[in-house]
């Protein structure tokens, strides 16, 4: 590593580091995609003038979905178009997934998406989707280890398309992956109760969508997060839920956490910002998703839950598609489930959390960075300003004003869950490894810059 005399090939001057300890004011030096230095008068062959602004270790988006098979159709980002997004946005690391299938195995499915993610501008890495898996195979998940994927993936719902995991299953493969070291990601909603209320709705009910969120009520994610906080109790396994929606699903974490089981958490924005009143609204089948949007009181139990640290990190579900891709059919059961967010993940923790004093600017590289990163098995390497690791890293402005529009961004999508919302605070600059992608407003990445990072 260089001292402050010696030259670096990028330094960020006089901006405000922030980390989960705190906000200090320094420069800050990298060498060879790797922060170098951090202190004083520091001097670089490229320097930024950060002062005003806040430095972030750069954004870990957790949960995202590009170019995913679902519904007859495929999101509508790819890893080009939609890591791009995440780079506008302050994001330098996605965690994807792979798309598991009864025929193939998890390896052969890591080494397939890696060639769909060969595009990508940002680094990624991978969460293993567990699909048809049975006793017996458990060699999987240590291969998956060994290529670098230590989170897999569960649904507690989606039978009817043979995603679903049942207790049998739980039980043996969480076993498995307590053997391994790794963690089993856990889609909780019961299948069975959202199956016997679709079945008692009228035909009426079935075209609205309002019989969204009748359908897959917090109950269904409560008793569905019991019973995977019960398996990885008995079996020993870390367990992260994810998108956690409500305030019953919430309490359940917390009970589990207080009892000392091995047990992470996510929320998404959508469950934070958005409630289901949008399920009145012309446009409603545009914000299908599951789980399905709650009402302000379980947003505000879950700001309360990022607070208090019973949830761990944010991530977005990012899972695009286009209004046409998105066409109403007459029901709420013939859509596409997912909604755009990569690219607005980090002004809207900001400008929600932080300057409506919900949250400590400090909660957000902890929120964003630092907890997604050690829950994927990323960190120091990612989620950290620490000298010694990758330059990855969002210059802030605080101060910027905006209001989004779906035709200002740069996710593959012509709509926003969040259009005409007034923003405070705007990503001015992101670097990954050390190469400034975003800045001056504009995208000046590569396609293939970024690399596979495996989970460790």
């Amino acid at each position: 590593m260089k001292d402050r005399n010696e030259l670096h090939d990028l330094v960020i001057k006089n901006g405000a580091l922030v980390t989960p300890q705190g906000t200090v004011c320094a420069d800050l030096g990298i060498v060879d995609e790797k922060i170098a230095a951090v202190g004083l008068d520091l001097k670089g062959t490229r320097e930024i003038d950060a002062s005003g602004k806040f430095v972030f270790p750069g954004v870990v988006d957790a949960h995202t979905h590009m170019a995913l098979p679902v519904a007859g159709t495929r999101s509508s980002d790819d890893f080009f178009t939609g890591t791009r997004a995440g780079a506008c946005g302050g994001v330098t690391t996605i965690v994807d997934f792979t798309v598991g299938s009864a025929e193939t195995t998890i390896p052969e499915d890591i080494e397939s998406r890696q060639q769909v993610a060969k595009d990508a501008v940002i680094d990624y890495s991978f969460h293993g989707e567990v699909v048809g898996w049975k006793p017996g195979q458990e060699s999987e998940f240590r291969d998956a280890v060994n290529l670098g994927v230590k989170t897999f993936k569960f649904y507690t719902a989606y039978g009817s398309s043979g995603r679903r995991s049942d207790s049998g299953i739980l039980y043996h493969a969480f076993r498995a992956i307590a053997e391994l070291g790794a963690t089993a990601l856990v889609h909780c909603e019961d299948d069975d109760l959202i199956a016997s209320f679709v079945d008692s709705l009228t035909s009426k009910e079935r075209g609205e969508m309002m019989s969204l969120a009748r359908t897959r009520p917090p109950e269904c994610e409560g008793a569905a997060i019991e019973q995977v906080a019960y398996y990885a109790d008995v079996t020993g396994a870390r367990a992260h839920i994810v998108h956690v929606s409500s305030a019953l699903g919430l309490a359940v974490v917390n009970r589990a956490k207080a009892r000392g089981v091995m047990l992470t958490a996510e929320t998404c924005p959508q469950y934070l910002l958005l409630a289901k009143d949008v399920y009145k609204r012309k446009d409603a089948h545009l914000f299908s998703a599951s789980p399905a949007l709650r009402t302000e009181a379980n947003q505000q139990a879950l700001w309360k839950g990022l607070r208090e640290g019973t949830l761990d990190l944010v991530a977005t579900d990012h899972c695009p598609f286009t209004r046409e891709q998105k066409t109403w059919k007459g029901s709420f059961l013939d859509l596409p489930y997912g909604l755009p967010g990569v690219e607005t993940l980090l002004p809207l923790l900001y400008s929600e959390g932080v300057a409506k004093e919900r949250l400590e600017v400090t909660d957000l590289p902890l929120l964003l960075s630092e907890g997604p990163a050690r829950v994927n098995g990323l960190y120091p390497r990612k989620g950290s300003l620490a000298i010694g690791a990758d330059a990855d890293i969002v210059i802030f402005d605080p101060d910027a004003e905006w209001t989004i529009h779906a035709n200002d961004l740069h996710m593959h999508t012509d709509f926003s869950p969040y259009e005409g919302m007034k923003i405070q605070g705007a990503v001015d600059t992101t670097i990954s490894r050390g190469r400034i992608v975003y800045t001056d407003g504009e995208f000046q990445g590569e396609k293939g810059w970024g690399r596979f990072i495996p989970s460790s």
